[in-house]
């Protein structure tokens, strides 16, 4: 029985830095040759997280990139996209496996889309392996993004049906209840540990997506072999997130929240697709946060203060130099903000 361990059961060890400013450190990495990203964060293509609005200030006010949902029609979706330019250099759309998957990237990348992202819960299979063969026999020059695994067979499999880059996590989701309901999951820092030699090997770039809750998460994703994380939670209930701001009680959440669900909770299917085949996810309300500009460059600050712990100036140097050691439940409470539970009793 393999161990599996999660960002919660891990601290990386201080090192020695010689980093003066943390402005001096690199926290971009390259999703291709053509595409770079300054700040290592991509918008989920949920469609409470991610529309046009979200795409274009992740990309032009803050270097990340936005994937844009798929839950609409075809002509909704290349909408959004090209609603993006020319404000916009490069945005991502998100695609099925089966269906209209094909004509829908076709449309998108017409409409401007640089990247394409297979998106399904189960990335290892069948379906995936005929989308990604048929994908890159015909839109070659374009970058193929394909998800979720959570195994290193599977991201093997995957760099080998054509993908560019891979989002790894399966469960980990702050609104996903595939665990609970199929018994199934790795957590996310223990899938990561496990397809990073594969990524580095492949050259296929590996993103961790869920169970991120912080910018402590994010570092310790990226030390343990992730070049790009994949944010739905945090950047949800933002000013640039879909959906309206709801009004409640002043003393609720300063008197404003917004909706964020899961793609496979029951409202969200039956909103997209009219019928319910699954529940692995769950619909709430989280609060309104304002600009997700503000939220990222909370993050940032955080990420940077991360690489310089390490006396890291780039991505490459801190997963040379990060060492992890496994915390226990007595050290995890201790390394929160545990005054406010003495405060409150």
């Amino acid at each position: 029985m393999k161990n599996g361990l999660c960002f919660d059961d891990v601290l990386l060890e201080p090192k020695y830095s010689e980093i003066e400013s943390r402005r001096t450190i690199n926290i971009g990495n390259n999703l291709s040759e053509k595409i770079g990203l300054n700040l290592p964060i991509i918008s989920a293509p949920m469609d409470t997280v991610t529309e046009t609005s979200m795409a274009i200030s992740i990309k032009k006010e803050c270097g990340g990139l936005g994937i844009i949902h798929r839950y609409n029609t075809i002509e909704e979706q290349c909408k959004l996209v090209s609603d993006c330019f020319p404000r916009l250099i490069t945005v991502g759309a998100a695609i099925g496996v089966q269906g209209d998957y094909f004509e829908r990237a076709q449309e998108l990348v017409e409409s401007g889309a640089k990247v394409i992202c297979v998106d399904v819960a189960h990335g290892h299979h069948i379906l995936m392996k005929n989308a990604l063969t048929k994908l890159k026999q015909s839109l070659s020059s374009v970058h193929i993004m394909a998800g979720n695994v959570a195994t290193e067979n599977a991201f093997r499999d995957l760099a080998d049906w054509g993908a560019d880059s891979i989002k790894v996590g399966i469960g980990g989701g702050s609104i996903c209840s595939t665990r609970i309901q199929t018994g199934h999951g790795v957590p996310t820092f223990q899938s990561v540990l496990d397809c990073a030699f594969v990524s580095k090997s492949t050259g296929v770039k590996l993103i961790a997506d869920g169970g991120i809750k912080n910018s402590g998460d994010i570092v310790k994703a990226l030390a343990a072999g992730a070049d790009f994380v994949m944010l739905g939670s945090l950047l949800a209930g933002t000013k640039e997130s879909p959906g309206q701001v709801i009004s409640t009680p002043k003393d609720m959440c300063n008197g404003k929240m917004k909706i964020y669900r899961g793609m496979a909770s029951k409202e969200a299917q039956r909103d997209w697709k009219g019928s319910v085949s699954s529940q692995e996810g769950v619909s709430t309300y989280v609060p309104y946060k304002g600009s997700v500009v503000d939220v990222l460059d909370d993050l940032e600050v955080g990420i940077r203060s991360g690489f310089s712990y390490s006396g890291a100036k780039d991505l490459t140097k801190l997963q040379e130099r990060a060492t992890f050691i496994q915390q226990s439940n007595a050290s995890c409470k201790e390394s929160s903000t545990h005054i406010l539970d003495i405060a409150n009793g």
